[in-house]
């Protein structure tokens, strides 16, 4: 039997389905966890082996002795993955400490979380990336404009998300952000705006590199946007993936040696041809996150595919296999609208219109709604053409 601690499992909440992945596949799940147990959703306790609570996972020296007390009465995990963002460093220094090969180093995670570092990697791959550089006062960041013109993005160069991610258009805007930009004290990183749609490569690669599952979302709407404009965001997966586009996941994930885990690769899709970029359609590289998609996009993989993304990366973890998915069945997706926009058309004559596609309607908290908006709507179609009325219907505003 395998022990595997998984770090994290009470939160996001939906992660309990990890431990029961686990579980199913035979693997001792031995869970740290910051919260009390008996706040912890019923299902995770019927799928943990045993807890090991810490106050806090930025105090180190508590989770390692967390894992040492595991490791002391199950013996040597074999595993320990979060498959959290927040937590990614954290796993790696715990694996590093105990001489585990099932996953990123601490160096290695490090420098994967860079988006300047990604981009030689992308590079590596055969795939363009936008012009960049890591500006270290107002005058650098200038002359970076002055060579590739007044449309650019700043943000920070190891960052989560659209937090302080900014769209510049001039010098005054260049002058007031990187002021803005000053005060969080992060390294920024300035690229050339990329003129395209963010569409994605999400997937479980094997102990080999071998993709096992593929899946690909489209935004309707971006990110970045959504927060800085608060505009509505909506995305989608994709029926199927194009040959093109798998060959392309397959080199970016030998490119950076993505080993046992979730990968979400970020893109830009060219709405029109760009000189030294590429043709209309064309992949540019955006950013690569070792994790699975955030938020409620794991959820939108199950309904796309009438599958469990969370126990098939406990399939291809534990048993370097799972069924294969050539296409989805249906395409799921989610709008996320905004209080005080007047929009055309009602949630509640969206929910009777779609009633035979909807999955749902939710009002996020304040930390998820910044940038996925207030209210969402979760759908999933058959057809790309129904699927695109929604999204029509879902975003008309007077």
């Amino acid at each position: 039997m395998e022990n595997f601690v998984f770090i994290s499992p009470n939160y996001p909440e939906s992660y309990w389905m990890f431990c029961r992945g686990l579980k199913r596949m035979g693997a001792r799940v031995l869970a740290v966890i910051d919260t009390d147990y008996d706040n912890l959703h019923p299902e995770l306790k019927r799928n943990i082996d045993e807890c090991y609570k810490v106050s806090s996972f930025h105090n180190y020296d508590e989770v390692y002795k967390a894992v040492a007390y595991f490791a002391f009465k199950y013996g040597k995990p074999d595993w320990i993955e979060s498959n959290n963002e927040a937590w990614l460093d954290l796993d790696a220094r715990l694996r590093d400490d105990f001489h585990l090969a099932s996953g990123f180093s601490l160096k290695q995670i490090q420098e994967f979380q860079s988006k300047s570092a990604m981009k030689s990697y992308y590079e590596k791959a055969g795939l363009k990336v936008a012009p960049y550089c890591l500006p270290h006062s107002l005058e650098e960041a200038k002359a970076f404009a002055r060579e590739n013109g007044w449309n650019l993005v700043l943000k920070p160069d190891v960052g989560v998300g659209a937090s302080y991610t900014w769209h510049i258009h001039d010098e005054q805007e260049m002058d007031r952000y990187w002021h803005e930009a000053e005060q969080i004290g992060l390294q920024m990183i300035l690229e050339k705006f990329i003129k395209g749609n963010v569409t994605t490569l999400d997937g479980l690669a094997d102990g080999e590199g071998r993709i096992r599952f593929l899946s690909g979302m489209n935004y309707v709407s971006n990110c970045m946007d959504s927060v800085q404009n608060h505009d509505s965001i909506g995305t989608y997966y994709n029926f199927e993936i194009s040959p093109e586009r798998q060959q392309i996941a397959n080199q970016v994930i030998q490119a950076f040696g993505i080993r046992n885990r979730f990968f979400h690769g970020e893109y830009f899709e060219l709405t029109e041809d760009q000189p030294g970029l590429g043709h209309k359609g064309d992949l540019v590289a955006l950013e690569m996150n070792f994790r699975p998609p955030g938020g409620f996009c794991p959820d939108l993989i199950n309904y796309s595919f009438d599958e469990d993304i969370y126990s098939l990366w406990a399939q291809v973890l534990l048993e370097q296999k799972c069924p294969v998915h050539e296409k989805a069945k249906y395409s799921a997706g989610f709008v996320g609208r905004r209080t005080g926009v007047n929009y055309r058309n009602s949630v509640e004559f969206l929910m009777d219109k779609y009633s035979s596609e909807l999955i749902g309607v939710e009002v996020l908290p304040p930390a998820f709604a910044s940038a996925m908006g207030d209210v969402t709507i979760k759908a999933r179609f058959t057809s790309p053409e129904r699927r695109d009325e929604f999204y029509r219907d879902s975003f008309a505003k007077y």
